[in-house]
């Protein structure tokens, strides 16, 4: 399978906040977060893993190109790396589009943190949904709430997803960033980017409008790393058994 991450971001807060190192190369548990996720897809059968980072932190690129040439945590990296600054995770996704349209893959954005061994069970769960014929994508949900705007996800007794929403009473899980998605969600991808749409949000409630059969994956927990006391809270979290 292939994998996909988003690290063109400017990390802004990270960095009014006293957080020297560009987003992707801040540490949690001693991992940058690039390297930690890119480590998680070694461990399920990654065959590439695409990365699109931006023009503004050249640590970044640098960091990515020596992995091209090295290996990670004793493994060869399949890396293939976008450099270009985007304006929004919708066009970085649009930049990644051309690797990722001969079969299922998983994307997500480079602060995401979730326990490994759930991702496992996740992976499993959606190569299986695939091969079976009864989905177009997984979604990594949770009931944890601690984003400054959840996406809530809407579904059914079967975790079939109904629709995603700004706000909501009712919606058990909101949005936890995880996307497995097989290729027919780039058709629904360029038809956002033609209408001129730039939220990630408004891609997923695309996919519900297309006709494409998401499931919802329940996860523990999903957390960003937006702000600097999110780094403790993630290893925390990590930490807990």
């Amino acid at each position: 399978m292939k994998y996909a991450i988003i690290a063109a971001g400017e990390g802004s807060r990270l960095a009014a906040e006293g957080i020297q190192e560009p987003k992707p190369l801040v540490r949690v548990e001693g991992q940058a977060l690039i390297d930690r996720l890119m480590k998680i897809f070694l461990d399920n059968d990654a065959e590439e893993i695409v990365v699109i980072c931006n023009t503004l932190n050249p640590l970044v690129e640098q960091h990515l190109r020596q992995l091209q040439n090295e290996k990670l945590f004793g493994s060869e990296v399949p890396l293939t790396l976008v450099v270009k600054t985007t304006p929004s995770s919708m066009h970085s996704f649009f930049e990644l589009s051309p690797h990722l349209t001969d079969g299922p893959f998983c994307m997500t954005t480079v602060d995401t943190i979730f326990r490994p061994e759930e991702f496992k069970s996740y992976i499993s769960a959606f190569r299986q949904a695939v091969e079976r014929g009864e989905a177009d994508g997984m979604m990594g949900v949770t009931d944890y709430i601690d984003d400054e705007k959840p996406l809530y996800v809407d579904t059914d007794e079967s975790l079939n997803i109904t629709g995603f929403l700004d706000r909501s009473s009712s919606c058990r899980f909101i949005s936890g960033g995880i996307y497995g998605l097989t290729a027919s969600a780039i058709e629904t991808l360029q038809g956002c980017m033609e209408r001129g749409e730039s939220r990630m949000r408004n891609f997923q409630r695309a996919l519900v409008a297309d006709g494409r059969r998401l499931k919802a994956y329940p996860f523990t927990k999903v957390l960003d790393i937006d702000h600097a006391s999110d780094i403790q809270k993630a290893e925390q979290f990590l930490r807990q058994k």
